[in-house]
C-alpha cells in the first residue's frame, strides 16, 4: 500500500512540474493519415486486358509484369538470332559440300 502511495505522489509531482500544453500544441502533436484515402487521386486504373492500348490506365502491377516480360522477349530473341538461333550448317550440308 504504501508502494502505491510513493508512485501516487511522484505522479502527482510530476505533473505539477511538467508545463502545461497548449491546445495548439496538442494538435501539433495528433497524428494525421495524410494520403490515407477518401480523396480522388486520378483516373481509376483498370486490368492491362479491358483497355490493351493505353498502358497509362493499367494497374501498376500489370504494368511491371508486362513491362518486364516484353524486355525478356527481347533480350531471349537477340541472344538466339545472334548466338545459335541463325543459321545452323548441318553435317549434310557440310558432306554435300566438300563432295563438289
Amino acid at each position: 500500500m504504501a508502494a502505491w502511495l510513493a508512485a501516487a505522489r511522484q505522479a502527482g509531482n510530476l505533473s505539477r512540474l511538467a508545463s502545461p500544453i497548449s491546445a495548439g500544441q496538442v494538435s501539433k502533436l495528433i497524428q494525421r493519415r495524410g494520403l490515407a484515402g477518401g480523396a480522388d487521386h486520378g483516373p481509376p486504373k483498370v486490368n492491362f486486358w479491358e483497355d490493351p492500348m493505353s498502358p497509362s490506365k493499367w494497374k501498376e502491377e500489370h504494368f511491371v509484369i508486362i513491362t518486364l516480360s516484353a524486355w525478356g522477349l527481347i533480350i531471349f530473341g537477340g541472344y538466339k538470332k545472334f548466338s545459335s538461333g541463325g543459321k545452323k550448317e548441318t553435317t549434310e550440308e557440310k558432306v554435300a559440300g566438300a563432295a563438289h
